[in-house]
Order: C-alpha cells, then sequence, then structure tokens
C-alpha cells in the first residue's frame, strides 16, 4: 500500500521545508490551472495582482502545457490520499484498500475483454441435436361422380421432409426460431428408378444467393405402390468443412474439419515429429508418411495450403434410406431421425453484448469524478489546515515568510526586475559597484556611438 504514497504524485506533501506552503509553488499550480490553492489565502491578493497574472509573457504560458497535460495524464493519482491525512485519520487505510482492489479489478477486466475480444475472431459454435421428421401421407384413387367425368382422381403419396432443433431453451424461444433450411447447403431425393424412369426419380435442392428459407420440403408423386427413396443431405457448415484425403485423415486424426484446424493438426504433427528444417526454419522434412501424400522429399510452409488442396473434397453428406408406405389410406406415417448440427454458440452473444456495453461504464465514470471531487476537497483542507496550525504556533515568523513569499509572487507576476523597495532609497546608490557600473555603461555608449560613425562613414566612402 504504500507505493501509493510516493512524492512523485500530485497533491502529496513535501516532508522538508517549513510548514506553510511554499508560495512558489502555489502560484506555479494557479498558473498551470491547480485548484489546490483556490482558498488557501482569503483575500490576499488584490482583484488587479490576479487579473494581472493572466497577462503573463506567452512563455511561461507554453512552459506551463506539459504541466497541464501531466495533469490529465494523473488520474489515478489524483485518487491517492496524501501521507499526512492518512496519519491524522487511520479509518482512510480502508478506502486504500479499496483503491488497490479497484486497480486490481480494473486490470482482470481489462485482461478479459482483450480475451473476448480474440474469442470472438474464433467462430464460436456448439453442436445440437436436430430432429428430422420424415412423414409419407398415401391418397387413394378416386371415382368420378356420377356425370361428371373429371371429378376422379389417380392414387398419389405425399412425402414431407422437416424438422427442428431438440432441447430449446426458454432463452432460445424468445427468439426467432431458425428454418429448416438454413442447415443445409443441398437436399436431394432419389425415388426408384424402376418406378419413376431416369428422367423423374430426382428432386433437388440446392442453395442460391437469393434463397428464401423454408420449415420444410414437400414431394407428390402420383402411383400405389411402396417406394424405395434415399434422402441426401448436406449440410451447410460455417466456416467451410473438408474431408480429408482418407491417408492423410488416419496420420492427423482429422476426418472433416474447416481448413484452419486441418492446416493446425498438421503443424503439429510436424512439431511433434520434429520434421522442421533446423537450418533453414521455412521448410518441413517430409517423413515416409509425408512423403507418399505429398509426392515430395521436403517443401515449404507458405506451400501447405496449396498442396493441401488437392487432398481437400466436399464433404460427405447424410444419407437415409425411407421407405414410402401406400398401406392405410389418408394415414400419415412418420419416421424420425436425429443428427448434429453446429449452431451458433449463445454465449458469443452475451459476450458482444458484454463489449457493446456503455451503461455500467457511465456510472463507473460518475462515480469516479465524484472520487476525484472528494480527494480533491481533502487536499484543500489539508493545505488550510497546514496554514492555519503554521500561523497559531509562531504568528509573527510565519507573517514575515508570508509577506516574502507574497513579495516574491508580485515580482514573478509583475515581470520586476531586482528590488524596487531598496533601489528607491539612496543608499542603495552608494555602494562601491555603483561607480563601476556608471563607469561601464558610459563605455558601452561610446562604444555604441563610435559604431554608428563607423557605419556612416563606411557608406559614404562605398
Amino acid at each position: 500500500m504504500r507505493s501509493y504514497g510516493s512524492p512523485g504524485y500530485s497533491g502529496m506533501p513535501s516532508q522538508h521545508g517549513s510548514q506553510y506552503p511554499s508560495s512558489s509553488s502555489q502560484n506555479m499550480m494557479q498558473r498551470s490551472g491547480g485548484s489546490m490553492v483556490q482558498n488557501q489565502y482569503p483575500a490576499s491578493r488584490p482583484p488587479a495582482m490576479q487579473s494581472s497574472s493572466k497577462r503573463s509573457s506567452d512563455g511561461r504560458s507554453l512552459a506551463n502545457q506539459p504541466l497541464k497535460s501531466a495533469k490529465k495524464k494523473k488520474r489515478m493519482a489524483d485518487k491517492i490520499l496524501p501521507w499526512k491525512v492518512r496519519d491524522l485519520v487511520p479509518e482512510s487505510q480502508a478506502y486504500m484498500d479499496l483503491l488497490a482492489f479497484e486497480r486490481k479489478l480494473d486490470a482482470t477486466i481489462m485482461r478479459k475483454r482483450l480475451d473476448i475480444q480474440e474469442a470472438l475472431k474464433r467462430p464460436l459454435k456448439q453442436k445440437r441435436k436436430l430432429r428430422i421428421f420424415i412423414s409419407n401421407t398415401y391418397f387413394p384413387a378416386k371415382e368420378p361422380a356420377e356425370g361428371e367425368a373429371d371429378s376422379g382422381s389417380s392414387s398419389s403419396w405425399e412425402l414431407r421432409v422437416e424438422g427442428k432443433l431438440l432441447d430449446e431453451s426458454k432463452a432460445d424461444a424468445s427468439k426467432a426460431k431458425r428454418k429448416f433450411s438454413s442447415f443445409f447447403k443441398s437436399l436431394v431425393i432419389e425415388l426408384d428408378k424402376d418406378l419413376y424412369g431416369p428422367d423423374n426419380h430426382l428432386v433437388e435442392w440446392h442453395r442460391t444467393a437469393t434463397t428464401q428459407e423454408t420449415d420444410g420440403f414437400q414431394v407428390k408423386r402420383p402411383g400405389d405402390k411402396n417406394v424405395r427413396c434415399t434422402i441426401l443431405l448436406l449440410l451447410d457448415y460455417q466456416p467451410p468443412q473438408f474431408k480429408l484425403d482418407s491417408r492423410l485423415a488416419r496420420l492427423l486424426g482429422v476426418h472433416t474439419q474447416s481448413r484452419p484446424v486441418i492446416t493446425q493438426a498438421l503443424w503439429q504433427y510436424v512439431k511433434h515429429n520434429r520434421l522442421q528444417d533446423q537450418s533453414e526454419r521455412e521448410y518441413v522434412n517430409c517423413d515416409r508418411y509425408l512423403e507418399q501424400i505429398f509426392q515430395c522429399p521436403r517443401m515449404k510452409f507458405a506451400e501447405i495450403p496449396h498442396r493441401l488442396n488437392s487432398l481437400l473434397h466436399p464433404p460427405d453428406p447424410i444419407v437415409i434410406n425411407h421407405t414410402i408406405s401406400v398401406e392405410g389410406a389418408e394415414q400419415k406415417k412418420t419416421a424420425c431421425y436425429d443428427i448434429e448440427v453446429e449452431v451458433d454458440d449463445t454465449l458469443k452473444t452475451q459476450m458482444n453484448n458484454f463489449l457493446l456495453s456503455t451503461a455500467s461504464q457511465q456510472e463507473i465514470q460518475n462515480l469516479d469524478n465524484k472520487v476525484h471531487e472528494t480527494v480533491e476537497l481533502i487536499n484543500q483542507y489539508k493545505i488550510n489546515r497546514e496554514f492555519f496550525l503554521s500561523f497559531a504556533r509562531d504568528p509573527q515568523q510565519f507573517i514575515n515568510k508570508w509577506l516574502v513569499s507574497q513579495n516574491r509572487d508580485l515580482k514573478t507576476i509583475t515581470d520586476v526586475v531586482g528590488n524596487p523597495e531598496e533601489e528607491r532609497r539612496s543608499e542603495f546608490y552608494q555602494q562601491g559597484w555603483a561607480h563601476e557600473a556608471v563607469h561601464r555603461y558610459f563605455y558601452s555608449k561610446v562604444q555604441q556611438k563610435r559604431a554608428e560613425l563607423e557605419q556612416v562613414l563606411g557608406i559614404r566612402s562605398s
């Protein structure tokens, strides 16, 4: 805790010197915009003197600009209580403990915010169960009504493919539900070719840039026999995933993954087997397995993404074999299949909201401003207390020192050179240095006139 009390912090009193505040430091703070001595000396200067300080030279105002910027930067230092205040009020140590805890908490929160920002750059996914409902309904043929030859219909069946996520929490229920088609990149239903021929046995749906999401797919065909069908579902991975070549998949232990994960797994294999060239670090020395896969004894790291392209294939689709039953008129028969899909982690939204939230930050800023104002007021009270204590101990000596200090401040404010009080008495000019000063003055004047005369003569002669 004592590290807070270093003398470099603003508001800390000097441990050496007189008990009354130094006038030079007071004026320096007044000229640099400080507020510690606003009420230190009631009516110590007439208004004319105070206004004259505003007419100080530009040089002093420029010199004080670094002091202003330094004061703005020391926001944490402004919250430190001086040692004298802590000695007078022992209970203030609890405030200093809270200040130390606040600094640790701020560092922890900042570190966590950086961790969250890094985590948001990576895709946050969680695996969920998607239940697929495959149902079919058979509609038998209808005889035409009497007198209406066109009112009859032939037998047909209808196939529906729908689905929903399982274990949806209440938080998910409040949001808009994700459409069934949004999980897939394409869907193909392959019917029995013997029944529907080579031109009418495929039903295909592929995602495009203008695709409208839907809750399910429906297929209707004529027929009164059981139909064997194969449903191929290709998941829409985000980010895209690829199926590895069988040899590389066995070597890395990765079957289907995104390109960054595959590259990372390959790097881990290189590092574990120490295949990186010791002299040329940008090269990988292939072992017999990698040499069989990549068809080269060594390769650069920069070549790995290009060489991986030929070893990455589209992921395998999900294959569901289903039989469309026509037994039972207009009876809905449903089969269920569960598959794993990746969805955005709900934690990602919470993390993003935490980063964008400004309500708590505004409240903390307001409380910080109150703390700064309170500590500044305490410092003013400390200075006033020292002022009056010093006056109470020795009024005569204090007033004499105060007058000397005010006289020095007056010279600084009005840019006065010398001592006007001594210069207005005749004894001041009867000292030993006066004669030498007169000789020096006349000598400088003679030299000045001689230089002017030589300049005029030189111009005329030329």
